[in-house]
């Protein structure tokens, strides 16, 4: 990060000098210099630190013509790589400066180097032709002037100034005006006058010396005529003539008609113009001369973009013997016109271009040219259509494709931007570029949950492995962003304290949820966790969905028999200890086995309360939900076992015929799906009234505050029994009456936040019709209801679970009877009206 920093100073700090210099570095070179000098230290003067060069890419854009240069990769130096010749690259121009640009990334920036080709003399004067013939009347007079064409030198500057120099001649001299080509004139002067008897020929040497240093010379050899007769030369009316002239103007079209005269008469005035020797071959093939009438005229296509100006020597010639000569200069100026559309070249193309770019990044180098001048090549540039995208101007011709807004790639993902470009001609011309910027993801989208909450049904002993559900989150970035991995994020449990990761594990690719053990519900009612979605992204990114896994009972706990209420009163008078001792073992064990002891007397009316089986079901609902069956002796016999309460009571009055002890083997069974069972015996002694009420008396003055039921024994017994019953009844409702006060107050004012609620079937808490319902013990929220008259009210909660899923789970679910069960459905977690039936008690002698 620090080195990111420092990176983004560097670049501040270089935009900021950059733009103090005017945005341009200049370097000057000698033409011919040898490869690998070293024309620049470009990576210092940029701005760039050592090695920075290497690393950011520093390089050279080429501009369409070889600039002959190159950047050192591993210095950053701009080095001179091939032969520099100024005179190629830039002809006659002054000066000769290169427009180089220079790309550097991370980020990408653009910079513009000028680099001036200086001269040297390297290039001699040379004439076109090493000999040249005039012909000169022997009657021309002294002073009279004879042109000749000059030397060219491809140098500029001192280097192409031009002087001449004559061999000696009595004769002749050397006449040069001007210091330019297009204005130099060079002549032959006569200084005196000729005799052709006694020097036909004058071989003079012209010498053309440039200004260099060292000078360089170049000559050409005058071979003069001297003629006889005709001296009288032709001489037009003026000596330049300028002409201006359309491109692309139709062929045949008039430029100019020249006029020249000859003061001699007859033959030696009779005029022809021609063009000059000098006359280029360019000249030629555009334009044509009417000898006769002096009319020059086009014949070639003009384009003002390949050449902008001819210069025409003519030369007017009399018919006299020997022919004289005038000489004028028609210089031909080509006007420009709008016949070049705008061009658009993309020099450099950052693609794909990511989504979080900041606002400003150059994603194109443009260069954008017009062959035409003036108006006709003034171009100014716009994006189409409107994206978010825009064109800014770096420097002359060249123009930078930046972002003006933020992009989105789940939005567009791709763009196809057209730059166009309209010159100022009349009519404007266009020209267009298309491009296609893509755009790369990052990862800026977390992974969601199609739910916030799962709500999850499994039933308890699943298989390990078993699929409980099937989790999805979505992340609309693609590739490794969109890559979603899932996993348990530790939360709340519903029992235990144990971590979400030691009951459920979470397949990381697809999201399906497992099941690591079978599950208990007497251990685990509820598990709330969290899956978290985590993408591959870098970051990563992450959402969160919470599951609530509901665990549905099964009917896997068989009923456990409890030991009897009371020590003493149900184990009878003579082995009380000794039954009191193994009732306190079988209740530390979670359940009794043997042989449960009862007394009756002979003689007790039907209906006598003699002993109650009491056991739990581990299970809840209907699994939990026992009824007591007598299994032996079957048939019509003394004793009969309530079928909810689980007493053992008098069939009939019991007689002497009935035996000294009866034994009775009690089945209890649940109302799960199979039934399950425990199997009770109980061994009842037969003996007189008088051993009973003994029996009775002393069990009563031991442990009178702990008994639940008793015999009736004489009218005595009866009216302890029923005060005890009454005491017992007022303390039941009085405790139920403050149960029911709390239990409104709570379901008025308690937080209801950790309430799930929807449609689903109801969990029954607790019911009774005809005697107590036994519920687990691990479950405080049973409640007593006692036989009596039909009330069959009962308190519930329903849970808002989704519907079970089809198959045998549904079996396990049976519907309560309409006369034991009425249902509270909702989303309440209490009734708000709670209504309960006493719960009579009897004593057990």
């Amino acid at each position: 990060m620090g080195e990111r920093c420092c990176a983004v100073v560097r670049v501040l700090v270089l935009q900021a000098a950059w733009a103090l210099s005017g945005g341009q570095v200049r370097y000057s070179v000698p033409e011919e210099a040898k490869a690998g000098t070293v024309v620049g230290r470009l990576a210092q003067d940029l701005g760039l630190e050592a090695g920075e060069a290497e690393a950011r890419r520093l390089r050279l854009v080429a501009q369409g013509r070889r600039a002959s240069v190159e950047v050192s990769g591993a210095s950053g130096a701009l080095l001179v790589s091939s032969r520099l010749d100024r005179e190629e690259l830039c002809g006659k121009s002054a000066p000769c400066a290169l427009r180089l640009e220079v790309l550097v990334e991370r980020p990408l920036r653009v910079f513009h180097v000028q680099l001036e080709v200086t001269d040297i003399n390297d290039n001699a004067p040379v004439f076109r032709v090493n000999e040249e013939a005039l012909n000169i009347a022997e009657s021309s007079l002294p002073g009279s002037r004879f042109p000749l064409e000059g030397a060219s030198d491809a140098d500029i500057g001192a280097n192409a100034q031009l002087s001449y120099t004559l061999s000696p001649s009595e004769y002749f001299s050397l006449d040069h005006q001007g210091n330019n080509d297009k204005s130099a004139s060079l002549g032959l002067i006569l200084t005196k006058a000729l005799d052709r008897e006694t020097i036909p020929v004058h071989r003079l040497v012209l010498t053309a010396s440039d200004g260099g240093r060292p000078s360089l010379t170049g000559t050409m050899e005058l071979v003069i005529s001297v003629l006889d007769a005709n001296d009288n030369a032709p001489q037009f009316n003026q000596s330049v003539y300028k002409v201006k002239i359309l491109e692309g103007s139709e062929l045949g079209t008039l430029l100019v008609t020249l006029s020249a005269t000859d003061p001699d008469e007859g033959i030696n005035s009779d005029i022809i113009y021609l063009f000059s020797r000098h006359v280029s071959t360019k000249v030629k093939e555009m334009f044509t001369i009417d000898e006769n009438k002096g009319e020059i005229s086009l014949q070639g296509k003009l384009d003002y973009e390949e050449i902008d100006s001819y210069e025409i020597p003519v030369e007017a010639r009399d018919k006299g013997s020997p022919p004289l000569s005038g000489h004028c200069k028609v210089l031909v100026e080509v006007l420009d016109v709008n016949d070049n559309a705008p061009e658009v070249w993309v020099t450099s193309l950052s693609v794909p271009v990511p989504e979080d770019a900041s606002v400003g990044t150059v994603v194109a180098l443009l260069s954008v040219s017009d062959r035409d001048s003036g108006a006709n090549g003034r171009v100014r540039c716009w994006v189409w259509p409107a994206s978010p995208f825009g064109l800014e101007a770096t420097f002359a011709g060249s123009y930078s494709l930046v972002l003006r807004e933020a992009l989105d790639r789940e939005r567009v993902s791709e763009y196809e931007v057209e730059v166009r470009a309209e010159d100022g001609g009349a009519p404007a011309l266009r020209g267009r570029r298309g491009l296609r910027v893509a755009v790369s993801d990052v990862n800026d989208n977390a992974p969601a949950f199609a739910q916030a909450v799962y709500t999850v049904l499994a039933r308890e002993n699943n298989a390990a492995g078993a699929e409980l559900a099937r989790l999805w989150a979505r992340d609309p970035d693609e590739a490794g962003n969109g890559r979603v991995s899932y996993s348990v994020w530790e939360g709340g449990v519903g029992g235990g304290w144990r971590p979400a990761s030691s009951y459920v594990s979470v397949d990381a690719e697809s999201g399906r949820l497992w099941a690591l053990q079978p599950l208990d519900y007497e251990e685990l009612q509820v598990l709330q966790f969290e899956v978290r979605a985590v993408d591959a992204g870098e970051p990563p990114l992450c959402g969160n969905a919470t599951v609530q896994l509901f665990v549905l009972d099964e009917n896997d706990n068989a009923p456990a028999l409890l030991p009897p209420a009371g020590s003493a009163p149900e184990a009878g008078g003579v082995a009380g200890e000794a039954a009191a001792a193994a009732a306190a073992a079988a209740a530390a064990a979670g359940s009794v086995s043997g042989t449960l002891w009862a007394w009756a007397a002979w003689g007790a009316p039907a209906g006598q309360v003699v002993a109650k089986i009491r056991a739990v079901d581990a299970d809840s609902g209907y699994n939990a939900w026992l009824r007591y069956e007598l299994w032996e002796p079957r048939g019509k016999g003394p004793f009969r076992v309530g079928l909810y309460s689980g007493e053992v009571s008098t069939a009939r009055a019991l007689e002497e015929a009935d035996g000294p002890r009866q034994r009775l083997l009690i089945v209890v069974r649940d109302h799960g799906e199979p039934a399950r069972s425990a199997t009770a015996t109980l061994s009842v002694s037969l003996v007189e009234a008088a051993e009973a009420a003994l029996a009775a008396a002393a069990g009563s003055s031991s442990s009178s505050s702990r008994s639940a039921a008793g015999a009736e024994m004489g009218a005595g017994a009866a009216s302890a029994a029923t005060n005890v019953w009454l005491v017992v009844a007022i303390c039941a409702v009085s405790s139920l009456f403050l149960l029911a006060v709390v239990l409104y107050g709570a379901s008025r004012w308690a937080p209801r936040a950790a309430v799930l609620s929807g449609p689903g079937p109801t969990t029954l808490v607790c019911a009774s019709e005809v005697g107590s319902w036994s519920y687990s013990q691990r479950h405080s929220r049973s409640l007593c209801v006692a036989d009596g008259a039909g009330k069959s009210d009962l308190m519930v909660f329903s849970p808002n679970f989704p519907p079970p899923p089809p198959g045998p789970a549904a079996k396990d679910t049976q519907p309560e009877p309409s006369a034991l069960l009425d249902t509270v459905s909702g989303t309440a977690l209490l009734a708000s009206t709670l209504s309960l039936s006493l719960c009579p008690f009897s004593l057990i002698s």
